[in-house]
């Protein structure tokens, strides 16, 4: 099962735990970051693409800065090819432990089981399972982009499903309107465009940017099946949900 965060975003985070210390914590359970920052022709400052390279490199992912035109495009380009980088790095682990000698690149092996190999990539591409959970900025100078977000979303839960092997996405927004709600579920996972429908539509657009708090809570989500900890029950060694049931892990 292949994993991936990607974060939709127009700015510099200003609350809670860097965000790259939230991406390298997603890599760590297997899960790549990608981020995609989105503006509309204005100024990009250099804190928001230092911050974007940042996170990506962390996560073991991919940035983009594109124009909300672009996004959905960029949105199933990236997917794709990290997707694609992922299976060449297993692939490449095993053929150093195979050949005993190099860096496993597949430029190493004989033209005949080179062809073999990359058909091989090829198809375990095409056949993986995937789990992809969109994370989409929505503080305040978002909500101008935010119907380019819905397009893209839907285009990419299009693109999954054509795939052969089994794809799913969930999306989350940030920031909550509750003390200590960070990442949002907008939709759990579903392999179905019907259900993204009415996508984003309870959003209240607010000012803070916490990306690094919702990075964690969406990593919370793949790993546990729940967004949020509560910090009073994170003292005590559980965590909760938002409907107040105690899960079983400890932190």
């Amino acid at each position: 099962m292949l994993k991936q965060i990607i974060l939709l975003t127009d700015g510099c985070s200003n609350v809670g735990i860097s965000p790259a210390v939230s991406a390298a914590e997603a890599r760590a359970e297997g899960i790549i970051v990608n981020v995609i920052g989105i503006t509309d022709g204005g100024e990009w400052t250099a804190r928001g693409e230092r911050e974007i390279e940042e996170i990506a490199k962390a996560g073991g992912g991919m940035s983009r800065v594109v124009h909300s035109r672009d996004l959905s495009q960029t949105v199933q380009m990236m997917t794709r090819r990290t997707v694609t980088h992922t299976i060449h790095q297993v692939v490449s682990k095993e053929l150093k432990q195979i050949l005993g000698s190099g860096n496993g690149a597949v430029e190493q092996l004989p033209l005949e089981q080179r062809a073999k190999v990359v058909q091989v990539m090829d198809d375990l591409t095409e056949r993986s399972s995937l789990k992809v959970a969109v994370l989409v900025d929505a503080s305040a100078s978002m909500r101008a982009k935010l119907q380019a977000v819905r397009e893209a979303i839907a285009d990419l839960s299009l693109s999954l499903r054509a795939r052969q092997g089994s794809s799913q996405v969930a999306v989350f927004y940030f920031p909550g309107n509750l003390p200590g709600e960070y990442a949002v579920m907008d939709s759990p996972w579903t392999n179905n465009i019907a259900e993204l429908d009415r996508l984003l539509v309870k959003l209240t657009m607010q000012g803070t940017t916490p990306t690094g708090p919702a990075l964690q809570d969406v990593v919370r989500y793949f790993v546990y099946g729940t967004e949020q900890q509560d910090s009073t029950a994170a003292i005590a060694g559980t965590t909760t949900n938002r409907d107040g049931m105690l899960s079983d892990y400890v932190v």
